[in-house]
């Protein structure tokens, strides 16, 4: 059997909005299920979606920001990311965008990495992750003034092997570092190949345009 996630449709029987934010909308479904047309309801978190970057200067070293997170009360050592919630904006553009913003650097190559759904039994949420190489920093005067939790974020680089056994030591948590870093460990000792920077993503839940 091909190992290959696909679209599966259900006949939807009703679907209502519990709550709405604006990052993403509490939803309530009801829908006809299996061969004996089993009746089931499901809540779960309409979201935006995201990108996430793994910035790789020459000496391979890995950037990564430290950011608070206040649901879980923790400082955690991240990858720049952020949301897709700019009207008409491909992932590619919002991934270099958020470079930008986030860590002040900007990159010459784009590759995919990684495509992943966060929590798939909770949320539709979809994050692409993209490799960023030939980096640049981004001059003082054009700089993004950072607000909120983004205000106090730390970079450092950090070296491939180093975090790659952080997160296999636990020290690092977040969904898009651990896959972003244990993907491009895979790639540097010979595990699959890269794909283009707008490589399709054909059952997105937005549909939104690499």
């Amino acid at each position: 059997m091909p190992v290959h996630d696909a679209p599966a449709q259900h006949p939807i029987l009703e679907s209502k909005t519990l709550q709405k934010t604006p990052i993403y909308d509490l939803v309530e479904e009801t829908f006809q299920f299996g061969e004996a047309e089993e009746t089931l309801t499901r809540a779960f978190l309409m979201h935006l979606s995201a990108v996430a970057v793994v910035a790789v200067d020459e000496q391979d070293r890995v950037l990564l920001i430290r950011q608070y997170r206040h649901p879980l009360r923790q400082n955690m050592w991240e990858v720049p990311a952020g949301l897709l919630d700019t009207e008409g904006e491909s992932m590619l553009d919002a991934a270099a965008r958020e470079l930008h913003e986030e860590a002040d650097i900007s990159a010459e190559t784009w590759h995919t990495l990684a495509d992943f759904t966060t929590t798939p039994g909770a949320s539709n949420e979809a994050i692409r992750i993209y490799l960023a190489e030939g980096i640049s920093e981004t001059p003082e005067a054009d700089q993004h003034e950072r607000e909120g939790e983004e205000a106090e974020i730390v970079k450092t680089w950090v070296p491939l092997a180093e975090a790659v056994q952080a997160v296999l030591a636990g020290q690092i948590h977040n969904p898009s570092a651990v896959t972003g870093i244990l993907a491009l460990h895979a790639l540097r000792t010979g595990a699959g190949e890269l794909r283009d920077a707008r490589a399709p993503w054909p059952d997105h839940p937005r549909g939104i345009n690499p």
